[in-house]
């Protein structure tokens, strides 16, 4: 389990972390999203034990990571821009986990080289963007981590390598109870493998809940009303978050549940009310709206 209490981390006067508070469970897929900025790839790093934070308490496993070597063998980092020696071919870098990940896997080495088709002896920097990334994530998996976090793993990869990873984190889950925490920007790929999501915004932790309650507290509402009720009306009887109004027709952002929503708008005698399903870009984007940011999304006056 990673537990952090109150974590602070600051760079000189900018504080890249405030008061964050968080426990992810063992064998789960955590998905952390947020605004460029945000502290996403700070708290990774944190957690990785590479930046030690100024404030609060981190463990993993109960334990400290921060220097120390026998916990970071259990945890791995593929950051948004992956590291690898200079010169170096995969077989290099092969040689290279091996001296620090006991646990490193040669048979899953072996089918994701074979499954990316990547070339074994040609040097990583002649690889595309996306090879690189592969061959990231592929060293990543073999090493065996019983805690694994992975920065934009989706970033710049086709369809089909999409499936592979996603097959592959599963798998992994599933097989030996790793944990997973997955920063991304494309949210169709956390709404489809993670259990839990953590939103950051200018380094705090809005929320962390599983996937399913979090979108069970924001609907879009669409309802038609026969006689006239007003947008100011709507929004000092619900918690609206965003409204669009087409004449009787509402498209209403609310929070809350289904039953509290169907019950304030009763009174005003609904013609028809539907709620659509909203998908997690959505709610993010609906949610950073909310905190000021400009996603530039609908709804919008």
């Amino acid at each position: 389990m990673i537990r952090i209490e109150n974590l602070v981390k600051r760079f000189g006067d900018f504080t890249a972390l405030k008061d964050v508070s968080m426990t992810i469970d063992p064998g789960s897929i955590y998905g952390l999203v947020g605004s460029n900025g945000a502290g996403k790839s700070t708290l990774m790093r944190c957690i990785a034990g590479i930046y030690e934070p100024e404030e609060g308490h981190l463990s993993v496993d109960s334990e400290p990571v921060y220097e120390n070597p026998e916990m970071k063998e259990k945890i791995l980092l593929v950051a948004d821009e992956p590291w690898f020696i200079q010169q170096s071919n995969l077989h290099t870098m092969k040689r290279f986990y091996q001296r620090f990940y006991p646990s490193f896997d040669q048979d899953i080495y072996d089918e994701l080289v074979e499954g990316f088709a990547l070339p074994e002896r040609k040097k990583i920097s002649a690889f595309s963007k996306g090879m690189k990334r592969q061959a990231a994530f592929l060293l990543g998996m073999a090493a065996k981590p019983q805690f694994l976090m992975l920065d934009e793993c989706f970033d710049g990869l086709d369809p089909v390598k999409r499936q592979i990873v996603r097959k592959v984190i599963c798998d992994a889950v599933a097989d030996r109870q790793m944990t997973a925490i997955i920063s991304s920007h494309n949210l169709k790929e956390l709404d489809e493998i993670c259990d839990t999501v953590g939103i950051l915004h200018q380094g705090s932790l809005l929320y962390s809940k599983d996937l399913d309650s979090l979108k069970g507290e924001v609907h879009k509402v669409q309802v038609v009303f026969l006689e006239e009720v007003s947008r100011a009306t709507l929004e000092a009887l619900l918690p609206v978050m965003a409204m669009e109004v087409r004449g009787k027709f509402f498209t209403l952002i609310v929070r809350g549940s289904m039953e509290e929503i169907e019950e304030k708008l009763s009174p005003y005698r609904p013609a028809a009310l539907e709620a659509v399903p909203l998908s997690l870009e959505e709610v993010f984007l609906y949610e950073m709206e909310v905190m000021g940011y400009d996603a530039n999304v609908l709804f919008k006056d």
